[in-house]
This record gives C-alpha cells, structure tokens and sequence, in this order.
C-alpha cells in the first residue's frame, strides 16, 4: 500500500531536485524517471560533459527528501 503512495509522490516531483538515501548512499540530483521498480536519478558535475545516471531500485530507498531552494 504505501509502495504504490510513494512512486505517486514521486512521479509527480519528476524533474525536481532530490537526495535519495539508501543503506550506503546520499545520491542527488533531478528525478528523471519514476518506474513500479526503480528510479533514474540525473546528476550534473556542474560543467560541461556527461551527466551521470544512476538508476535506485525503489525497495533500496530508505528516503526521499525534495530540498527547497533559498
């Protein structure tokens, strides 16, 4: 029950800046994809060049926080 409450959260904060935890993780960056299994999050080194990818399973999240900016 909570699962499917939580990719809806997400899927409609797709583009957003997030931090996603996991037991051995803090990625951030913008939420690009939000599937019923995992997550692809966008990551920008701040210059020119790639952007790095890192697709989460959504059962290895431990939280999702959406930081405002100031």
């Amino acid at each position: 029950m909570f699962e499917e409450t939580f990719i809806a959260e997400l899927s409609d904060r797709v583009g957003s800046r997030v931090e996603i935890a996991t037991d051995n993780n803090l990625m951030e960056g913008i939420l690009s994809t939000v599937s019923p299994t995992t997550v692809l999050i966008i990551s920008s080194n701040g210059g020119y060049g790639q952007n790095n990818r890192q697709f989460v399973a959504l059962d290895a999240i431990n939280f999702a926080r959406f930081p405002t900016v100031a």
